[in-house]
């Protein structure tokens, strides 16, 4: 005997009350997901669909990657995509004293990505757990709306690699961290948003 499909009633589903485009922002979102999930265009859309202008801190180094063409071309797509609305800003380590000299309350800025700027942290051979906490400090502080976006790591199986778990642990607790004083926190896969933390949710 086949089992029945389950339907749902659209009347009956209910929504998140998450922040539209076209609608303020709140001060602080975490957006999250795997490659390739659409975190990075889903950022940008909650953005542009409530500034006229940006600004993009960008932890990756376009100067750096004519060793990677692969990155290169990702750089290059991602300018293609953002247009004329964005201004970016390279911040591959420094990245909390970046946020405090451009934040401002007319300008949005958008971060991208955490877990790149964790392993420009962890290879250039800094404390990590020091770069986090003053990363979380300053972010407490600012005035202005800022949304991350980062790389969900821990999806998978524990890493073989002691520099990968090192890396994973890092990430986790980063993104715990920051999920705690965001106002909102967005999942995304398959280009599809889940929201885990509305303004209106209770920490």
């Amino acid at each position: 005997m086949l089992a029945s499909k389950p339907t749902t009633s659209k009347k009956s589903a209910s929504k998140p009350s998450a922040v539209a485009p076209g609608k303020d922002l709140p001060a602080l979102t975490l957006v999250l997901g795997g490659v390739r999930s659409g975190k990075s265009r889903f950022a940008e859309g909650l953005i542009l669909g409530a500034a006229e202008s940006a600004l993009y801190l960008a932890t990756a180094e376009a100067g750096t990657s004519a060793r990677d063409p692969e990155m290169r071309h990702r750089i290059e797509q991602h300018k293609t995509r953002r247009g004329k609305r964005w201004e970016t800003i390279e911040a591959p380590l420094d990245l909390a004293a970046a946020l405090q000299d451009h934040c401002r309350t007319d300008r949005p800025i958008l971060v991208d990505c955490l877990t790149l700027w964790l392993s420009n942290i962890l290879a250039a051979g800094r404390d990590v757990a020091n770069e986090i906490r003053s990363l979380l400090d300053a972010v407490a502080g600012l005035e202005g709306t800022v949304i991350f976006v980062s790389n969900e790591v821990g999806l998978g199986v524990v890493p073989q690699n002691a520099l990968a778990r090192q890396f994973c642990d890092h990430a986790g607790t980063l993104h715990q961290e920051l999920a705690a004083q965001a106002d909102q926190v967005v999942f995304v896969t398959a280009g599809l948003p889940l929201y885990l933390k509305t303004p209106t949710t209770d920490s």
